[in-house]
């Protein structure tokens, strides 16, 4: 027969036997919580160490434990394990160096199939070979000890090689416009002059979608819907134009963005500004942009624009970027047409819309 134990009873207020018992319960807490709030609650209920390690099927010492971590340090510590040294590893830094020379490799230079390691791929090949080459405290490695290793030593990256001489200079020409920009809002004067500055850019919206979208409807589907299945139309360009000092949109919709759609473009914006100040346009520095037919249109206007090309994989630099990202994700995201015209005029919708509550980009 199980003897009395010498240990005092567990004390516990009605709040703290409310999360005992929730946690006791709990089918998505750690199953060494459970145990242990368990452990506690029969405890304090008056079950002896036999009955309580019997009923969960543990052992004594267990038992013991936890109830007497409660008893020194109370109830929301016994629930919690106690902080410990983590183990000394056993990995040197001469098997990371291993490690690391076998995944910069590829898996085909050691006779698989595969063109890139996988980390689970690179685990199994690093636990069958790694005694065989000296490293035997690598084998019991599995994914996330690779990671760790390559983690630590190295990160995959992308790069994209500078082909353009002079890339920093003209990176600096740009930015140098911005700032002067910047500047003159500061001080309420103008620059170059007295003549405003414009950016001007393209880009195409591709996935114009025909389907109709359902809104919530109270008891029915509490957020937006939308058909998956579509009939895409044909694609739709937006051409723009953004004014750094006000805000100002010119924009154009076609359906191919050529030279001639840009010239277009122009035209709006030479009607749109007076004729005595000259346009200064930081542009892509694309085909369409340097054609004969748009460089014949410039010089039947002398003095009238000016251009500041962006480098080649540099149009990040361009600030009307930021009005295109604007516009996909406040407007053309979840849109929803019927036909281009449709679409046309909802753009146009949203310039103005834009146009009437102007922001100056920075």
């Amino acid at each position: 027969m199980p003897t009395k134990t010498k240990r005092l009873p567990l004390n516990i207020t009605d709040e703290e036997r409310q999360k005992l018992t929730k946690i006791a319960q709990s089918r998505s807490a750690p199953y060494w919580k459970v145990r242990r709030a368990q452990i506690l609650e029969q405890y304090a209920d008056g079950s002896n160490f036999t009955e309580i390690a019997a009923a969960l099927r543990t052992t004594r010492r267990i038992v013991y434990q936890c109830v007497d971590r409660a008893l020194q340090m109370g109830i929301a510590r016994a629930l919690e394990d106690m902080p410990h040294a983590r183990r000394p590893t056993k990995i040197l830094p001469e098997d990371e160096a291993w490690v690391m020379q076998i995944a910069c490799r590829k898996p085909k230079d050691f006779g698989y199939t595969a063109e890139l390691w996988t980390r689970q791929s690179l685990a199994k090949h690093i636990r069958e070979h790694c005694v065989d080459e000296g490293h035997p405290a690598l084998s019991k490695a599995v994914k996330a000890t690779v990671q760790r290793i390559i983690n630590r030593q190295n990160k995959a990256r992308y790069y994209l090689e500078c082909r353009e001489p002079g890339f920093e200079t003209r990176v600096k020409g740009v930015l140098l416009i911005y700032r002067n920009i910047a500047t003159a809002h500061v001080e309420g004067l103008k620059t170059t002059n007295g003549k405003p500055t414009n950016i001007v850019t393209d880009d195409k919206k591709p996935g114009v979608l025909s389907a109709h979208g359902l809104s919530p409807v109270p008891g029915e589907h509490a957020t937006h819907e939308n058909d998956y299945e579509y009939r895409p139309l044909r694609t739709t360009s937006i051409l723009a134009a953004l004014d750094l000092h006000n805000g100002h949109i010119t924009a154009k919709v076609v359906q191919r963005h050529g030279a001639c759609e840009f010239i277009k473009l122009l035209q709006d914006m030479d009607t749109h500004y007076p004729e005595d100040v000259m346009i200064r346009i930081i542009i892509n520095n694309r085909s369409a942009n340097i054609s004969r037919g748009m460089q014949k249109y410039i010089a039947d206007k002398p003095d009238r624009f000016s251009y500041v090309h962006t480098l080649k994989h540099g149009s990040r630099l361009n600030l009307i970027e930021t009005l295109f990202s604007k516009t996909i994700y406040a407007f053309l995201r979840h849109i929803r047409v019927e036909s281009c015209d449709e679409l046309e005029e909802r753009i146009f919708k949203w310039i103005d819309e834009i146009n009437a509550a102007q922001v100056i980009h920075k």
